[in-house]
């Protein structure tokens, strides 16, 4: 690990109580923390991979964005509820500083949730390591970080629609 470390606190989650999918990530970058909001990184494509699939303005306000969510009952959280690392980088997390969101409680309150989907291999890889809670179908998608530049944005796109099925909903 670097010298400088940062300790990350992530943000509550975004849910109505009908939500019926579950979208997690590993925990938020240094520019989502700046701007304490979800995937602010502006090259992080997952605001318009989910404006594409759900069909609302990827541009739109924050608030608007999130709103859009809690209509089309997806939420979104992170898998981490705080750790310390040295990055925004998923492999940067310090192991031993990995504390996981009470998914118990939140998905209690949530019984509709039916999926949990995942933003990439290391939100999934936490959640199946060091989560509790109900037995749930989980789906992991390509995650939308400019880290991840392997795959093209409309392949990841077209492997985000599954969203839209899992809620009946599709953009338009």
């Amino acid at each position: 690990m670097n010298s400088y470390q940062m300790h990350s606190i992530s943000f509550p989650p975004i849910a109505n109580e009908q939500a019926r999918v579950l979208v997690l990530g590993t925990m938020p970058g240094k520019a989502s923390l700046l701007a304490q909001q979800y995937y602010a990184h502006p090259r992080n494509g997952f605001w318009p991979i989910m404006g594409a699939v759900l069909g609302f303005d990827a541009q739109a306000p924050y608030a608007q964005r999130t709103a859009s969510l809690n209509e089309r009952d997806v939420a979104l959280w992170d898998v981490l509820q705080s750790c310390v690392r040295s990055s925004s980088l998923d492999s940067d997390i310090d192991t031993s500083s990995i504390v996981v969101n009470d998914f118990s409680t939140f998905l209690a309150a949530h019984p509709h949730i039916h999926t949990v989907c995942f933003n990439g291999a290391t939100a999934e890889a936490l959640y199946r390591r060091h989560a509790k809670g109900p037995a749930l179908s989980m789906l992991r998608l390509p995650s939308t970080s400019p880290a991840h530049a392997a795959m093209s944005m409309a392949a990841k796109t077209d492997a985000w629609r599954q969203i839209a099925a899992l809620t009946n909903r599709s953009g338009t």
